[in-house]
């Protein structure tokens, strides 16, 4: 038991430090649909004792409408602009772990927002894991077409130029989320600059 204790104090004293290193500043995850920035991002939040928020979830609250009703009743352009108000606001909240979504990052404005108050991470994961996740979902607005896999491609081509724009890159693969969420944890310490003493190496 004693062993038990000092671990989890030790892993208390990592977040607390990861914490303190992030002050003010939010932690947000961006990436395609799919990426697992929900499903990581609530585990993460929970290790870091953060509050975590899902963009997509607090718009359907804004609005009052699930994001496909927001993209079948206004369309998307009235949809990322609801998105950019959403995530403006979500940023100066104070430290959390935010999950955005996929097409959130490509708004020039929530880029420079989230540079100014956060440390984005990418959350990569290539095409057979995004398509094989999404599949269990069949309600993202995007890609309700004849041609998902199609859609799916040309979003990756055209978004992940602007996703490797973050602060972080870790890939998101078919593993537990709690090994991402570590992956992530080692890339903020890098960071921020709290790894182990490398000069020791």
């Amino acid at each position: 038991m004693g062993a038990a204790g000092s671990g989890t104090l030790i892993t208390d004293e990592r977040a607390a430090r990861l914490v303190a290193a992030l002050g003010s500043r939010c932690l947000v995850l961006v990436g395609i649909m799919g990426c697992g920035k929900s499903s990581v991002g609530r585990r993460l939040a929970q290790r870091l004792g953060l509050p975590f928020v899902d963009a997509d979830t607090e718009i359907e609250t804004a609005a009052n409408m699930t994001i496909s009703e927001i993209f079948a009743v206004h369309g998307e352009p009235e949809f990322r602009r609801g998105e950019e108000r959403v995530i403006a606001r979500l940023l100066q909240e104070g430290p959390m772990v935010l999950a955005t979504g996929g097409g959130a990052y490509m708004s020039e404005a929530t880029r420079k927002e989230i540079a100014r108050t956060a440390v984005s991470v990418w959350l990569r994961a290539d095409f057979d894991t995004v398509m094989s996740r999404v599949r269990k979902r069949p309600t993202r607005p995007l890609l309700q077409n004849a041609d998902p896999e199609g859609t799916m491609r040309a979003l990756l081509e055209k978004r992940e130029p602007v996703y490797a724009l973050a602060d972080l890159a870790v890939w998101s693969r078919d593993v537990p989320h709690e090994t991402v969420m570590e992956d992530i944890m080692l890339a903020l310490e890098d960071h921020l600059s709290l790894g182990p003493d490398k000069t020791s190496e």
